[in-house]
């Protein structure tokens, strides 16, 4: 039996970025056609990056592409990088490398629905933000923090600031959000595996500091995942989440709001998130997330 193999194009970008070699990477499959969900499973495991996107034809004239969004074991609904990076790829290969600057807008339908980017070309590094499908929802959910602290390798003294505690929260997808009274405790956080699914469910743990490397940054976070054997570089769909914690306690006044979140720097992969918020009646009304993505390698899979 003959076995017809196609050319599939891919790219591989750095995003939340400005830099190669920085931020969270991830790998663009386009022309997509008659991949099915275990081939795209198994081409994700391949690449074996935090996620993978796989570009479909619109099922809608006005949009742009519609998107399906894998880590090397699961599907997404919804993620802030791959939304970021396959934004500005899409923009990318609409206008090639002929304009110097270019805005567009880019529409891409996701499992949680269509999610609306605008995109700045300029250079090496592209800039994209979008508003997020759904805003910041608590969770309820107790996380007491003798059992917090011990989930992430800290002394219960060094948890919360401020008026700052524990919670859960989501935009599409549910973190446990846990801050921690300054830079070297966050840095110094070393998950417990072992304690882990008792306290966070076997949802990810966002723990994060008002302190900041960066003196133009408003937060720093880590990001732990895979029940708190791995970390991720860059979160935007966290930092989607996010933004509920930060109105909720810092009580943000009616207007917009922009933060800049560093994350990735205890791996030597600093990567920085623009989170913008946009408040009415004491209540969030839009989140928009943003960042840079610069492409690092292109080629082709036969399959």
């Amino acid at each position: 039996m003959t076995v017809t193999k196609m050319s599939r194009r891919y790219c591989l970008y750095d995003v939340f970025t400005a830099q190669a070699l920085g931020g969270n990477p991830l790998a663009v499959v386009l022309d997509c056609e008659g991949l099915d969900t275990p081939l795209m499973q198994a081409i994700a495991g391949e690449f074996n990056l935090s996620e993978t996107v796989f570009v479909f034809p619109a099922e809608r004239p006005a949009h742009s592409a519609s998107i399906r969004i894998f880590t090397p074991n699961r599907e997404l609904p919804f993620a802030g990088h791959p939304t970021v990076g396959t934004a500005i790829c899409l923009a990318e290969q609409r206008f090639g490398d002929v304009a110097a600057e270019q805005d567009a807008v880019i529409v891409l339908e996701e499992a949680i629905g269509a999610v609306r980017c605008g995109v700045k070309l300029n250079g090496a590094a592209g800039f994209a933000e979008f508003d997020i499908p759904q805003l910041p929802e608590k969770m309820e959910c107790e996380l007491p923090k003798d059992r917090v602290a011990q989930a992430i390798g800290l002394e219960e003294s060094l948890l919360t600031f401020e008026n700052h505690r524990p919670q859960r929260w989501t935009a599409g997808l549910p973190y446990n959000f846990i801050p921690v009274r300054n830079l070297a405790a966050l840095s110094s956080a070393k998950p417990d595996s072992s304690a882990w699914e008792s306290v966070f469910d076997s949802h990810d743990a966002y723990v994060y500091s008002r302190e900041t490397v960066g003196h133009n940054h408003h937060f720093s976070a880590r990001m732990f995942w895979r029940s708190g054997t791995a970390e991720d570089p860059a979160t935007g769909s966290a930092a989607a989440a996010f933004a509920g914690i930060v109105h909720g306690f810092d009580g943000l006044p009616d207007g917009d709001h922009v933060f800049m979140i560093e994350q990735g720097y205890d791996m030597a992969r600093p990567s920085v998130i623009r989170m913008e918020c946009s408040t009415a009646g004491n209540q969030l009304q839009r989140v928009r997330i943003g960042g840079n993505a610069v492409k690092i390698a292109e080629g082709e899979l036969i399959l």
